[in-house]
């Protein structure tokens, strides 16, 4: 890693933090270049403004995040409505999911609770970008959701992966505090992977209802 990639990822690192930790309205730039170690000159050099930067942050995730998943929905798009259940295609979040914390230590929770500062902050500008740059992964995911509930309404579909990802960013948001929780009142030893197992059925259930 180059000295400039360098400097580079330790903007990113401190801003995604900082950013899930106190939100983007929240977080000055100082703030950020303080914890990174930089001048505001290098942010301004390899983001040109926060809202790119805010940008840049989410690209990091989803850049991995879409790929894995459109592989997913690739092979899912081959199968017959009948075949299509709600727990087979929640699955398929599954997978790129616990890609990002092979990449990055607690990487799924820092994301999940970017998407729900994202959700409740009025952050415009990002929701176009990711709109225009990942929006046509998630229009793939939603079609399938209608083939494999032709009787739901497009509006009903809607509400429901919106309940579904609103669940799933607040449980892995806050998953190390209900792993602690888990460990203390029910002696139950849980990893990301276990709080996923017990969230999946529970979700496919709500979009079956």
């Amino acid at each position: 890693m180059t000295k400039t990639e360098s400097t580079k990822s330790r903007i990113l690192d401190a801003a995604e933090q900082l950013f899930a930790e106190r939100g983007f309205a929240e977080t000055s730039l100082r703030t950020i270049t303080t914890r990174a170690k930089v001048n505001l000159a290098s942010v301004n050099y390899h983001f040109g403004s926060k809202k790119s930067l805010i940008q840049a942050v989410f690209d990091r995730f989803l850049q991995d995040f879409t790929k894995e998943l459109s592989l997913e929905l690739m092979t899912l798009e081959q199968l017959e409505p009948a075949q299509l259940e709600a727990e087979k295609l929640l699955n398929a979040l599954i997978k790129p999911l616990l890609s990002l914390n092979s990449r990055r230590d607690n990487a799924i929770s820092i994301f999940m609770r970017l998407l729900g500062r994202a959700y409740a902050e009025t952050q415009g500008h990002l929701r176009r970008y990711v709109t225009e740059k990942y929006g046509h992964v998630l229009v793939r995911f939603t079609h399938l959701f209608q083939k494999a509930y032709p009787s739901l309404t497009i509006d009903q579909i809607f509400w429901r992966l919106h309940y579904m990802l609103g669940s799933m960013i607040f449980t892995l948001g806050g998953s190390e505090a209900l792993r602690q929780i888990s460990q203390a009142d029910f002696n139950r030893d849980l990893g990301v992977e276990d709080v996923i197992k017990e969230m999946v059925p529970f979700l496919a259930a709500g979009m079956k209802a």
